[in-house]
């Protein structure tokens, strides 16, 4: 084994996460050593509210615990500062391609997931089956219409800019909402689906457009908005409420 792989492994004594108590809660987190590093940072991913220390490669974790403990109020102000946790449970409310669904779990009725409207106007996500998976079948109806729409969106801005698309894939990306590889496979966030239609037909197009230009350039950007006319109304869409997106499914707690 090379010496520098020697050099940023985790020794095997080295615990994988740390606990550090504030204002009366323990929070965990998780030790990252990168090879890159040249100090001790601190994030807080808003799709899991996972709480990552990256460590130097010659960082120790008595100091890493140090640092964590002297930020707990940060720790602790981001947290509470992210949108409250929306399981995927009985009741929840949830936005569909924009509109307000709220969980029904239907135990003992056959089926997996379908839409309803409920007897007082509400537009109702039913889901059978026992309490447990609840959870998992919402989430995988989820993902499967958001690949429907996903790659309907696609293959038309493909065809307006005279470009073909390898392979459309969905999962649940914290940093970004879309990817684009040189082969032509696109990678999008399941999430989309519970924007409007207009966001995730801009983010199609978007990722798209890298097809014929990987970059950001102004040519990319004309490209964007010419079979995108909602552009900017999306990107205005994604910074007021994108980040809320992520909060749908996760289970909350850090403690």
């Amino acid at each position: 084994m090379p010496l520098r792989a020697l050099l940023y492994r985790r020794p095997p004594s080295e615990p994988s996460e740390i606990s550090v108590a504030f204002d009366g809660e323990i929070y965990l987190v998780r030790l990252r050593r990168h090879a890159q590093a040249r100090r001790y940072t601190l994030r807080i991913h808003a799709a899991t509210r996972e709480i990552v220390l990256t460590l130097p490669p010659r960082g120790s974790v008595k100091q890493a615990r140090e640092f964590a403990q002297k930020h707990g109020a940060w720790i602790a102000t981001r947290l509470r500062r992210l949108p409250q946790a929306a399981p995927f449970a009985d009741g929840t409310v949830l936005p569909l391609r924009g509109v307000e669904h709220r969980i029904e779990h239907r135990r003992g009725t056959r089926g997996t997931v379908w839409i309803e409207c409920g007897s007082d106007g509400a537009q109702l996500l039913c889901v059978a089956g026992e309490a447990p998976h609840v959870a998992r079948r919402v989430r995988d109806f989820l993902m499967r219409e958001a690949k429907r729409d996903l790659e309907a969106a696609s293959r038309q801005a493909a065809q307006a800019l005279g470009v073909s698309v390898a392979r459309v894939t969905v999962r649940d990306q914290a940093s970004r909402w879309g990817s684009c590889s040189t082969a032509g496979t696109l990678s999008y966030s399941w999430r989309l689906i519970l924007a409007p239609p207009f966001v995730l037909e801009y983010l199609a197009a978007h990722e798209v457009a890298h097809l014929a230009e990987m970059n950001h350039s102004r040519r990319f950007w004309r490209l964007v908005e010419r079979i995108c006319p909602h552009t900017s109304r999306a990107k205005t869409w994604l910074r007021a409420h994108g980040t809320d997106l992520h909060r749908y499914g996760a289970e909350g707690g850090t403690s």
